[in-house]
């Protein structure tokens, strides 16, 4: 924080001591911040008047405001012992302890002055600015308002009241008491109208609570003096990032970059360039923001840290996290309270799935930055995906074959570490069919675990058992899923399993007790340039000697990022052994369609806010060797995030692929569900935090 220190207490002392022609020279550069001549000039007095006080004072001052902040303490302690009740060098002595940042002891020394003296202007000051420097702003602000009911509009005092409004409204900030920081800080315009910092903390404040429109406005006042017009642009840039306009914030930016000239500070200069290749890389325009990036470090062979964080921040945005870890790395390695280099690695640790690393880097990044939002923010999302939720669904189906099912599903998990979590789903269902007169109820119970191997590797393995009762038949059967994720590369995943269960679709079918063992297969493929790729496999042998191969594979293009809108082309494949009667077993069915997928994940949404899904399909289908069908798809969702650990969402979908339902005859048959989700994540911390 800076402050403006009792500067003109010299000018006190001069009253009662008289002013020297001899000495006018040397006043003059103290008056004038010309420190090192006082220096030099009041040194020289001494050796010929070596007692005298003005001019000890004056070189003591000159020595402490030029740097020497321990040898003026010395010089005014020497005084103090031969003038021990001079209240002028008293003073000094204490603005000298601010010097020299001895802010405790500089507190009480104050204090014992304004016992002697509660009307003394330097005293009442050099109290409110030490109070200042130790952050108890309220009592600086109480102590600085005293100083200037003694000498009003004092400008040193309006000044270091400024700062003092600046470092409470930071504080405010700190603690989130957003309303109460912007009043504080607009009172800083009764006496310094428009002032600049004042307004960049303003700005500044508005950017934290996500007041978009409000920060804007502030940068374009700040822009209303052209030395500031590339401050203005940088500030509105990052504005409209917030506001999720990236592609406004490029076209600010490129504006920015062009108003560089000559006259440019190399500071400022920095700042736009940076601000350019940010707004690059937020609207995925990798290979420029590369080629600008890698400019830079050419032409600077020691490059400075906020290079090495575009570069690490780019390779977060392309999913190269090693590369960006080496990069924060780096930046630590020059400057270990980087607040980049400690949370941009929080960040690709977490991504990279070394979690207990990220939790360190984060929490490191809070020893330098107490209560920092961003960061408090990253550990508390990460302790979120480690605390014990539970998720319930209700859901109703049919379809045009009278078939009908309710069911009701409760998962929960239940993390012990970052790396191991106990599972747990039960599921009833009831289905049954007035034509066929045959109604049947399940209970499904899988317990099991889930353990992070490697930081991209994990398996998972749930066991339990079915039970099926009919008017007709009751049975038990066990149920197993084993599965292992793998990250192979950047922006792939690859999910091998196994898989044991019942063929459960109508009542009928669960009659018939048909086990069905699948091996799957999913792989997925995004790329850094919108296109992504998901692939299906299921090789599945049943109880009843029969066999099925199933491919289901999708090429899609995000047309935009937010909302989320990408459309593509699904093609599915099926073959079974043999055609049984009883369920939909041809021998080749093949489906082609097209879709439109828009999407607002739960995930991205806010406290009390909405989101939604809604995908639309159409396409054609084959079965055997039949003519081609038409075929539709139509899914949506809906859901309201009441907090950071309750939703509730409703979805529907409808559909005529034959490979939707698993009766017989399924060409033409319509499928329809519909149901409710509700997640709640029921404790306050993760088990391994309590």
């Amino acid at each position: 924080m800076k402050l403006i220190y009792s500067t003109f207490i010299f000018f006190l002392f001069f009253s009662l001591q008289g002013f020297s022609q001899d000495m006018k020279e040397g006043f003059t550069y103290l008056e004038t911040g010309k420190y090192q001549q006082a220096e030099v000039f009041f040194k020289d007095v001494l050796k010929e008047y070596p007692t005298n006080k003005t001019a000890r004072l004056c070189y003591g001052r000159a020595i402490g405001l030029n740097g020497k902040a321990t040898a003026a303490v010395t010089l005014f302690t020497n005084l103090l012992k031969d003038y021990p009740s001079d209240f002028e060098v008293k003073l000094n002595y204490a603005e000298s302890l601010l010097w020299s940042k001895n802010y405790p002891d500089a507190k009480i020394y104050y204090q014992t002055l304004l016992k002697e003296n509660d009307k003394s202007f330097a005293a009442l000051l050099g109290y409110a600015n030490t109070l200042s420097n130790l952050k108890e702003f309220e009592d600086a602000l109480i102590n600085v308002d005293k100083a200037l009911e003694v000498l009003p509009g004092t400008p040193n005092a309006l000044v270091s009241k400024k700062y003092m409004r600046l470092g409470l409204a930071s504080k405010k900030v700190t603690d989130q008491k957003y309303d109460e920081a912007e009043t504080i800080l607009k009172e800083n315009f009764t006496s310094f109208k428009d002032d600049k910092e004042t307004l960049l903390n303003l700005a500044n404040l508005y950017l934290i609570s996500n007041q978009t429109e409000k920060a804007k406005s502030t940068y374009e006042i700040i822009g209303k003096n052209p030395a500031d017009k590339l401050t203005s642009l940088n500030g509105i840039a990052l504005s409209y990032h917030l506001k999720e306009d990236d592609k406004t914030a490029l076209s600010i930016s490129k504006k920015s970059l062009n108003s560089i000239d000559k006259n440019t500070p190399e500071t400022l200069k920095n700042q736009t360039t940076e601000r350019y290749i940010q707004a690059l890389i937020w609207n995925k325009k990798y290979t420029p923001a590369k080629t600008e990036i890698d400019k830079l470090l050419d032409n600077n062979k020691n490059p400075e840290n906020w290079m090495l964080s575009l570069r690490a921040t780019l390779n977060i945005y392309k999913s190269d996290f090693k590369k960006s870890i080496d990069d924060y790395d780096l930046i630590l390695k020059k400057d270990s309270a980087s607040f980049d280099g400690n949370l941009g690695k929080a960040n690709a640790l977490k991504a990279s799935g070394y979690y207990n690393n990220a939790y360190k880097s984060a929490e490191n990044t809070l020893t330098f930055y107490e209560k920092q939002k961003d960061a408090s923010n990253f550990i508390k999302q990460l302790d979120l995906s480690f605390t014990p939720y539970v998720e319930t669904k209700f859901s109703y189906s049919y379809d045009n074959g009278n078939n009908e099912a309710n069911a009701y599903d409760v998962n929960a998990e239940i993390p012990f570490s970052t790396k191991f979590k106990i599972l747990a789903n039960y599921n009833y269902r009831t289905t049954s069919n007035p034509d066929t007169n045959i109604e049947a109820t399940t209970n499904n119970l899988l317990i099991g675990a889930s353990y992070q191997l490697l930081n991209n590797v994990t398996l998972k393995g749930s066991f339990g058992v079915t039970s099926s009762d009919s008017e007709t038949k009751k049975y038990n059967q066990l149920l197993t899923d084993i599965s292992v994720d793998i990250k192979p590369f950047k922006l792939q995943n690859l999910e091998l399993g196994y898989k044991r269960d019942i063929q459960n679709f109508n009542a009928a079918l669960l009659n018939d007790e048909i086990v069905q063992n699948n091996l799957i297969l999913n792989y997925s493929l995004n790329t850094n340039f919108n296109l992504g790729w998901f692939t299906q496999y299921y090789y599945t042998w049943q109880s009843d000697e029969n066999a099925r191969n199933l491919l289901f594979t999708s090429l899609y293009y995000n047309l935009f990022a937010k909302p989320s809108i990408k459309a593509g082309l699904n093609y599915q494949n099926i073959s079974f052994k043999e055609s049984r009667d009883n369920y939909f077993s041809p021998s080749k069915f093949n489906a082609v369609e097209i879709f439109v997928n828009l999407i607002k994940d739960e995930a991205a949404a806010k406290n009390k806010e909405w989101f939604y899904g809604l995908t639309a399909a159409t396409g054609l289908q084959y079965i055997e060797d039949d003519d081609a069908l038409s075929t539709y798809r139509v899914q949506a969702k809906l859901g309201y995030k009441f907090s950071e650990r309750a939703l509730l969402n409703i979805y529907g979908l409808q559909s005529n692929i034959a490979s939707a339902v698993a009766t017989a005859g399924s060409a033409g048959f319509t499928y329809t569900e519909f149901g409710v989700r509700f997640k709640w994540i029921f404790l306050r911390k993760p088990l391994y935090k309590k």
